[in-house]
């Protein structure tokens, strides 16, 4: 009940955020960051996850999967901060938008990391799979 609860309130803050939280620009700048989890991919400070329900360069989250963890979207190439592998960054179309993904694993914000470098999502399991951190290396960071 209480994890309904959480993705109902995350869910009207994602309404409200979710535009400007994957609008895609130019130049998305994937980079790394650092917390107890240890060094995992972030862009403009926050973090990103993948989603284990997704396969190779294929993103099943959408609808309300999406407001909750809007999609890293760019209109041009990601770029590869200091830390990130170039040679692992793409993107796969959805209609007119590209999702950037990471050694092929789609790319997402939570709505409810709301300051640069929180991991509220890490483990969490919602819409019929786990949310994990990226490591830099594009594997999954599973501990809590």
């Amino acid at each position: 009940m209480k994890r309904l609860a959480l993705l109902i309130a995350v869910s009207s803050v994602a309404v409200l955020g979710a535009a400007s939280a994957s609008a895609g620009t130019a130049t998305v700048t994937v980079a790394t960051s650092r917390s107890s989890l240890g060094t995992y991919l972030s862009s403009a400070g926050r973090t990103l996850y993948l989603f284990e329900a997704d396969s190779r360069n294929q993103s099943t989250c959408s609808g309300p999967c999406a407001g909750t963890w809007p999609p890293l979207t760019t209109s041009g190439r990601p770029v590869a901060g200091p830390g990130v592998k170039a040679s692992l960054l793409g993107t796969i179309k959805d209609g007119s938008t590209k999702q950037v993904t990471y050694d092929g694993h789609p790319l997402y914000f939570y709505s409810g990391d709301t300051k640069p470098g929180e991991t509220n999502s890490q483990g969490l399991k919602l819409f019929g799979a786990k949310w994990f951190v990226v490591s830099r290396s594009g594997a999954a960071i599973t501990k809590p």
